[in-house]
């Protein structure tokens, strides 16, 4: 007698285009698999064919994890857009694309939806959430397309969903029910499963730390706190690490090992082995609990839910748990699952980094004794290009796309010299991710280069490209030139910001500290935050190749504006009183301030402290680190990194003498007190932490009538003016007139701006509504009988 072998289903997803081809996709493997043919038949019959021999090649795969599939067409409106120069330009009308999805629920009962047309796939807790998500997806995966792109993601000729059959041996029969796990699919991933396997790479060149975690998962009970620096690649080691024991069926010690883990030879309907690890977060756990006691119940539940499986619960950040659930870390989630961890009843496995672990044991001591600390050491070098290359092969192989052998290289350089304070792989793995993909989404594009690497680094650092180049010369003479052209009149401060780029571009800058840390002296008005607004867009502007070597050697050539993105200015004055330090670092509900945030989000910045004297003293002792180490670490333990930022202080110390107000003579300098007057002030220990203390001069009556010809200069590159054609010229007694008009002995050159609205744009801006027939003129601005601009 044969006895047939049972069967496994997996949906797939049937498109027929305009030609009559078929394409025959699988639901579950995000759109990965896929098959062509005339008929549809023969597509099937291609995705059959895969399916069995991957099983047969792969003996410890699992079975489908996609049930209940539903087909249903939804209308996204994309807004498409063209790519000149770096610069996006949208479309003016948006394109209704109707995308095939296809629904269902996993095995462990959460709501799923993929769209294979795409290759999406997301989970979803709440009905309501489904097409606002679809929306976001949608567009996010068309964002930057053309039109012609767009256009290929249209509805096709016919789509229906259907399903392969495949036949496995009686050992891997159908699935049995799972145990209950509703609470834990609530707050949890099956770290195992598909969609959490998506958002980790592989713990390349980790296979030693990875054995070393499954045999202390295997052989005892106490929780593990895994510690490395963020990005070092914990969450990747402890994912492959549950999928070594969880494909294995090793047993966890602790477990109940009943018929909650263990299939019952004498039951005829056996529960199946449910996802031991569950991957989850503090604010998951607290998500919807209102009421006092609410999320206790919850963690009990969960708990009890974790034992019946013999399961583990994994959490990306131990010191989340510290700060959520309570409004003190004694009433936090950590506190509550203490006596847990204690007992053994709760398996744990956490992630912090060292500034994070000690955070935790200052806010809540005895916590982190409870657990077995595994730390997760640095890559060296060998072993983050070795890492580098094992993430690029990947994506060749799944993505078929080649990469120069010099690219990797060329990425662990630019990170090493430029981030070194962001650990492999972390951030340098994602950024080759990003690479390939958008290798693949090129037209025609097929293979990664060091160019390529170069190219996004300029994007994502605003970094310009003849600093990462070494084959791009730079002289500081042109530095200087065109950081003097922006600043007139300040000879000696361009000098000291030059040297700043220069030093980076030579590569002699100390990885461990900021890029520079400067301290500006001098009167009010005279230049010294616009010289840190043109510091912050030469250096992060993201001007790259020719064009960039170009504005430097061409210092009368029109320039952008200054990077003011990249400029992240403080008022000192605003942190002085008692409570300074703790509104410096955070907000009064225990977040980073904006600033810091900003810091984090994009590291290479100008950091502008205004009046930095007028700050309390603690502030001068939290800046310490950050001048000296580069770094700034929060009572909560979460570090900042300022080591690809240029530090800028400002201080009027000394400024209040008689000598240092008005007008300058020509060629004359002021009384040396700024140095004097600084080193007064701040301790020798600050002070002796500043890379230079730059002096400003008092403006001359030639370099007040230089910036004021400047400002014009800047009123005729306006859009009023430069979409018609219209170019400004102006007379030397204009320019004299609000130049005396617009400078004040005490206030600088502050007030011309100002000056020059009111007597000149304003007037301006009445001619041109008058005249709307003047486009391709030049128009001449002369001195009026009123003072302001008259013009003809």
């Amino acid at each position: 007698r044969i006895e047939s072998m049972p069967a496994y289903r997996f949906p797939i997803l049937i498109v027929r285009d305009a030609a009559g081809l078929h394409t025959a996709v699988l639901v579950e493997d995000d759109g990965d698999v896929a098959a062509l043919a005339e008929t549809r038949a023969q597509a099937v019959a291609q995705v059959r064919d895969h399916l069995e021999k991957q099983y047969k090649r792969e003996e410890w795969r699992s079975g489908p994890d996609f049930e209940k599939p539903e087909l249903q067409t939804l209308r996204v409106d994309v807004r498409p857009e063209y790519e000149h120069e770096r610069r996006p330009y949208p479309c003016g009308e948006t394109v209704a694309v109707r995308v095939p999805v296809v629904t269902g629920r996993t095995v462990a009962g959460l709501r799923v939806a993929a769209m294979p047309t795409l290759g999406i796939r997301f989970n979803y807790y709440d009905a309501d959430d489904f097409k606002p998500l679809v929306t976001q997806y949608v567009q996010a995966a068309l964002r930057g397309k053309t039109p012609a792109e767009v256009a290929r993601h249209l509805m096709p000729a016919g789509v229906e969903l259907d399903d392969v059959v495949i036949q496995v041996p009686l050992e891997r029969a159908a699935r049995p029910q799972s145990p209950d796990t509703e609470e834990l699919a609530r707050i949890a991933d099956p770290l195992a499963s598909r969609d959490v396997r998506g958002r980790y790479s592989r713990a390349w060149e980790r296979d030693d730390l990875v054995a070393l975690l499954v045999r202390t998962l295997a052989g005892e009970r106490a929780p593990v706190l895994l510690v490395g620096e963020s990005g070092v690649g914990k969450t990747s080691v402890l994912a492959d690490a549950a999928r070594r024991i969880e494909r294995d069926g090793m047993d966890l010690p602790g477990g109940p090992g009943g018929s909650a883990a263990h299939a019952d030879p004498d039951d005829a309907a056996p529960r199946a082995r449910a996802a031991r690890f569950w991957l989850t977060s503090a604010p998951r756990i607290v998500s919807g609990m209102q009421y006092l006691g609410m999320w206790q119940e919850r963690v009990e539940g969960v708990i009890a839910e974790l034992g019946a499986v013999s399961g583990v619960l994994c959490v990306e950040n131990l010191l989340d748990l510290v700060r959520t659930g309570g409004s003190s870390p004694a009433g936090s989630i950590a506190a509550f699952i203490v006596p847990f961890l204690a007992r053994g009843e709760l398996r744990l496995v956490a992630e912090a980094t060292p500034a994070e672990l000690d955070a935790i044991r200052r806010l809540l001591p005895g916590l982190a004794d409870v657990f077995r600390i595994v730390v997760v050491p640095p890559f060296g070098r060998a072993s983050a290009v070795a890492a580098l290359g094992a993430v690029a092969n990947a994506h060749r192989q799944n993505a078929h796309v080649e990469f120069d052998r010099t690219m990797v290289d060329t990425v662990h350089k630019l990170f090493a010299r430029f981030m070194p304070y962001a650990p492999f792989p972390g951030r340098s793995a994602a950024f080759v991710t990003e690479l390939f993909e958008r290798a693949r989404g090129g037209p025609g594009k097929r293979t990664v280069t060091s160019a390529d690497a170069i190219d996004l680094f300029v994007r994502r650092t605003g970094l310009p490209e003849f600093l990462l180049r070494d084959d791009l010369p730079l002289e500081s003479a042109t530095v200087f030139e065109r950081l003097r052209a922006d600043v007139i009149g300040q000879d000696a401060p361009c000098r000291a910001a030059s040297d700043v780029v220069v030093t980076l571009k030579a590569g002699l800058n100390d990885p461990t500290r900021p890029l520079g840390v400067l301290l500006f002296c001098g009167p009010t008005g005279v230049g010294k935050t616009q010289l840190a607004q043109s510091l912050a867009g030469m250096l992060f502007g993201g001007e790259s190749g020719s064009r960039a070597a170009g504005m430097l050697t061409e210092v009368s050539t029109p320039r952008p504006p200054a990077n003011n993105s990249r400029l992240v200015r403080l008022d000192m004055s605003e942190y002085a009183g008692p409570d300074a330090a703790d509104r410096f670092l955070g907000t009064a509900h225990g977040g980073p301030p904006d600033w810091i945030q900003r810091v984090r989000h994009q590291p290479f910045c100008v950091l502008l402290l205004d009046e930095i004297e007028k700050a309390a003293p603690e502030i001068f002792d939290l800046l310490l680190g950050v001048f000296d180490e580069g770094r700034l670490t929060d009572p909560w333990g979460r570090l900042t990194w300022f080591r690809s930022a240029v530090i800028v202080m400002t201080s009027n110390l000394g400024a209040g003498r008689p000598a240092a107000f008005g007008l300058s003579r020509a060629g004359a300098t002021p009384p040396a007190t700024y140095d004097a007057d600084a080193m007064g002030f701040f301790r020798p220990e600050f002070f002796n932490r500043i890379d230079a203390v730059v002096t400003f001069d008092p403006l001359s009556e030639p370099t007040v009538r230089a910036i004021t010809a400047k400002e014009l200069g800047d009123i005729a590159a306006r859009e009023g003016l430069d979409k018609r054609g219209i170019k400004l010229a102006w007379t030397d007694r204009l320019v004299a007139s609000l130049a005396a008009v617009g400078f004040d002995p005490r206030y600088g050159a502050r007030p011309l701006q100002r000056t020059i609205e009111q007597r000149v744009v304003t007037p301006l801006a009445r001619y041109l509504v008058d005249h709307p027939d003047v486009a391709g003129r030049t128009l001449t601005l002369d001195l009026g009988e009123d003072g302001t601009a008259m013009v003809s």
